[in-house]
């Protein structure tokens, strides 16, 4: 997975086009196979939520909605950049590593 869960990621497309968050989740559908994140403070939506019982209000809860994972791009830890990812192998282990500067990303 070449986005995980933590990393500080750029959006590029849509209504949040150019803000920056932390990624909270990723999902995956394991049918289709597509992956989207939920980034902290983006892409938020309002859900109303009825009263559950009588004498209780109703209210309005604002949630981050997931994002399709081409949409977003990691964020260089070096050079504060947006920047791809690769992989190389170091030893028996095979790490992530950013396009822009070629560090390894933690």
């Amino acid at each position: 997975m070449k986005i995980k869960t933590g990393d500080k990621v750029k959006i590029i497309k849509g209504k949040d086009a150019g803000k920056d968050g932390k990624v909270v989740q990723v999902l995956t559908n394991k049918e289709t196979g597509k992956c989207s994140v939920v980034v902290d403070g983006v892409n938020i939506l309002k859900k109303h939520m009825r009263p559950r019982r009588q004498g209780e209000k109703g209210q309005v809860i604002e949630l981050p909605a997931p994002l399709s994972i081409s949409n977003v791009m990691l964020i260089d830890s070096k050079s504060g950049k947006p920047t791809r990812v690769g992989f190389k192998k170091e030893g028996d282990s095979k790490k992530r590593m950013a396009k822009v500067s070629g560090e390894f990303i933690e």
